[in-house]
């Protein structure tokens, strides 16, 4: 892997990471794009996933704060919020480990991945009108209603386990943990900025849980190491992209939320699993 070819992956895994779109989908794509196959490179996009979380933590250093002081008791608020992510993170962290084999060998085929891709987006086009009248027209106009909604801080136990339990439905290849994390939260009761603040939130032990994962498998594995095989310098450069390509990424997305819903994703992403089967079809990709 060439430092270029890094820079690449990086900065798709940082694009896509948050965004509702099927992170997984797009590296599949651009590894095959790029000419780049085996478990060196399939551990690289796993752990390049770093970059993803170090962004998080400068744009929301303040809730990490939070919590920091409420792990040591000087922040209730930030205490709930900490208990609440540990709540949502839990299905994912039992389930992740127990079903990982499984879903290799059932689910990341072709058809599952495609039918993932346009089925979850067919469900986001028919969100669209719910989400509008709902979380803009009822938030915007109707002020009595504003009462209705919540935010992070206070978000009960169960919502959050609820959300927990959606995020495990995106361990399905294609499906994106983003889109289930952040329409969960909406579907609880909290308006889109809250919602996608706590997806990329959960998003610290999650993708932070799968890094250690996958990196510890590939380096305690048969055979040579990521490390050995493609060398520290591209691990490096490709985190550095995936943070500042995250970063710009998770900023966009707020401010698109709060003014238009998730449809637009829908219709990308049906677009994109045609993109993928015609390419499957043409055996000019491979999963």
């Amino acid at each position: 892997m060439t430092l270029l070819e890094a820079i690449i992956l990086g900065i798709v895994e940082g694009i896509t990471e948050y965004l509702p779109i099927s992170s997984t989908g797009h590296l599949i794509l651009t590894k095959s794009a790029l000419g780049l196959s085996g478990s060196a490179v399939d551990a690289f996009i796993i752990v390049v996933q770093g970059g993803a979380i170090l962004a998080v933590l400068g744009l929301y250093r303040k809730r990490i704060l939070q919590m920091i002081q409420g792990l040591l008791g000087k922040n209730q608020a930030g205490r709930k919020l900490l208990i609440n992510l540990i709540i949502a993170f839990l299905p994912a962290a039992i389930l992740g480990p127990l079903l990982d084999d499984k879903i290799g060998e059932y689910l990341f085929k072709p058809i599952p991945v495609i039918a993932a891709l346009a089925g979850w987006g067919v469900v986001m086009i028919l969100l669209g009108p719910w989400q509008r009248k709902i979380f803009h027209k009822k938030s915007d106009i109707d002020k009595t209603n504003a009462h209705s909604f919540i935010d992070i801080e206070h978000l009960t136990w169960r919502k959050a386990l609820i959300i927990g339990l959606l995020q495990c439905v995106a361990m399905w290849p294609g499906t994106s943990r983003s889109m289930m994390t952040i329409v969960g939260g909406m579907f609880v009761g909290m308006k889109p900025k809250h919602a996608a603040e706590f997806s990329f939130l959960l998003a610290l032990p999650t993708l932070g849980g799968a890094c250690v994962y996958k990196g510890l498998k590939n380096v305690l594995g048969e055979g040579p190491s990521m490390f050995e095989v493609l060398g520290p310098t591209s691990f490096i450069i490709g985190t550095i992209a995936a943070t500042i390509a995250a970063a710009l990424s998770v900023k966009w997305l707020v401010n698109y939320l709060q003014k238009h819903g998730v449809a637009l994703f829908g219709w990308y992403r049906i677009a994109l699993s045609v993109v993928f089967a015609i390419l499957l079809w043409q055996e000019v990709i491979s999963l």
